[in-house]
């Protein structure tokens, strides 16, 4: 069974809209942070890949709004992944840690450009290794 990635965060007031809720297109920086934390956790940075010429980018992000997180709550961001073809699906989650309510869900699929055309660098396999689950292996 794959594992499941976590990281704790805590909403920042900056985040907040005048409503004192967080704006929505914060929750894509949160989600993106706790994929950050995942790769620097398997050893893999950013910026290393980037002169190596592998850019993992997003395809497609898919995101459900389910309850507002407000100004200096504390969550959890979860993310686990699929892999299918050149495609990695990371499944992710943001739960308020106060009182366990799901906030957001959400689907980002990621597709790695290798010397600018999409690729499967082996890197990535390695790496996530523990925490992958294969669509459709043969």
């Amino acid at each position: 069974m794959a594992l499941m990635f976590e990281n704790k965060m805590k909403v920042r007031d900056y985040e907040c809209d005048a409503q004192g809720v967080v704006n929505n297109a914060i929750y894509l920086h949160y989600f993106e942070a706790t994929r950050h934390e995942l790769m620097e956790a398997c050893g893999l940075r950013l910026r290393d890949l980037t002169e190596e010429n592998i850019l993992p980018v997003v395809r497609n992000a898919n995101i459900s709004y389910k309850s507002s997180l407000r100004g200096s709550d504390e969550f959890i961001c979860t993310v686990k992944i699929e892999r299918e073809g050149v495609r990695y699906f990371f499944y992710q989650q943001i739960i308020r840690i106060e009182d366990n309510t799901l906030c957001a869900n959400a689907v980002i699929e990621v597709v790695c450009l290798v010397n600018g055309k999409v690729a499967m660098p082996e890197i990535f396999d390695k790496a996530f290794a523990g925490y992958i689950t294969w669509r459709n292996k043969k």
